[in-house]
């Protein structure tokens, strides 16, 4: 028999990788759409004893990818200033094709030790294994 209660959720598991927590996000989560999302996501992560936000590529907005908006700029600050890691994980290669300026955004990016652009989760772990 169906219910109309409220659904339950099962929270984003947090890995233990390399010494290091992971906070790995469902790719079916909410829209890493803004400052307020990194902020949920930030304090999902302190709550839970994470150092690395994982969201996968397919929640972060298009908007995210168009540097112009400003809004991928808000919320790496936001990570950064929490001193949290920020892995963006999965496919972009089509919103690099499109921009010049987000290829040198996101090379520029991978050689820092705080925001990450990695196309699979493989790509974390071995990043983590690098760096702790």
């Amino acid at each position: 028999m169906a219910t109309d209660g409220p659904e339950t959720t099962t929270p984003d598991p947090v890995l233990r990788l390399h010494g290091v927590g992971v906070l790995r996000c469902a790719p079916d989560g909410p829209p890493l759409d803004g400052e307020s999302a990194a902020l949920d996501l930030i304090g999902d992560a302190f709550g839970r004893d994470a150092q690395v936000v994982a969201v996968p590529a397919e929640r972060v907005t298009e908007e995210f990818f168009r540097l112009r908006t400003g809004i991928a700029g808000a919320v790496m600050q936001k990570f950064v200033t929490y001193r949290l890691r920020l892995a963006v994980v999965g496919d972009i290669s089509a919103h690099v094709a499109a921009s010049t300026a987000l290829r040198d955004f996101v090379h520029e990016t991978n050689q820092g030790g705080h925001i990450w652009f990695l196309p699979d989760f493989a790509a974390l772990d071995e990043r983590l294994r690098a760096t702790g």
